[in-house]
């Protein structure tokens, strides 16, 4: 308990470094998985081969390489940003291939005679995605939305080797201070777990509000 009494504003600052990267990232990882999955389902041929693209580079790529193409390669061509947003990009572009795959997933459970039946109304392709999928896939996809930024939050751990400041990262000035390290991880664990509780507490209140009656 002493490392935690003794350290409360060092924890809190990871603490709140985390969140901030969670937040942040899930926002980013949400509009473009968002904007994704609507090319993937898009008419439009180029708009499905970019999707495609980008869903299997990304899913397919370790996320600490991409941290490493984002840290080092970004600033190669002139993109100087503070370290805490290159971690956002890195996590939110890693996230957004799987929340695409969710919505898409979602998104085809709506039968597509209701798409077809928009289409015969004159409604677009967007009003229909819009006015008449979206809604009906977003009852489905509250759960595994909920537990892919639950892994977002475990994954934004990786940040702190690249001089960000979240919670795993406190365990080395607390190691260099002679404090036990098990004792350390624990309260580190303790603080993740106060994280990933809460995004599932909201997810829950979402579900049990909009999701699909079992």
């Amino acid at each position: 308990m002493d490392v935690l009494i003794d350290n409360l504003s060092l924890y809190g600052e990871g603490l709140l470094g985390t969140i901030e990267l969670t937040v942040y990232a899930s926002l980013l990882a949400l509009v473009l998985g968002f904007v994704m999955a609507s090319f993937r389902v898009a008419p439009v041929g180029s708009l499905r081969v970019f999707g495609t693209v980008w869903v299997t580079v990304l899913r397919n790529t370790p996320l600490t390489l991409l941290f490493f193409a984002v840290m080092l390669g970004l600033p190669r061509f002139g993109i100087v940003l503070p370290f805490q947003l290159f971690a956002v990009l890195a996590l939110g572009c890693y996230t957004s291939a799987f929340i695409c795959e969710v919505l898409r997933s979602g998104i085809n459970t709506v039968p597509t005679g209701q798409g077809e039946a928009a289409r015969s109304l004159g409604m677009t392709f967007a009003q229909t995605l819009g006015d008449v999928v979206l809604p009906q896939a977003f009852r489905s996809v509250i759960p595994p939305v909920g537990s892919t930024l639950i892994a977002l939050a475990k994954n934004s751990a990786i940040a702190g080797s690249f001089s960000v400041t979240e919670l795993l990262g406190t365990y080395k000035p607390l190691n260099e201070m002679g404090y036990s390290i098990i004792w350390s991880f624990v309260w580190i664990a303790v603080g993740y777990l106060l994280v990933t509780l809460s995004i599932s507490a909201v997810f829950n209140v979402l579900e049990k509000r909009w999701g699909i009656a079992r």
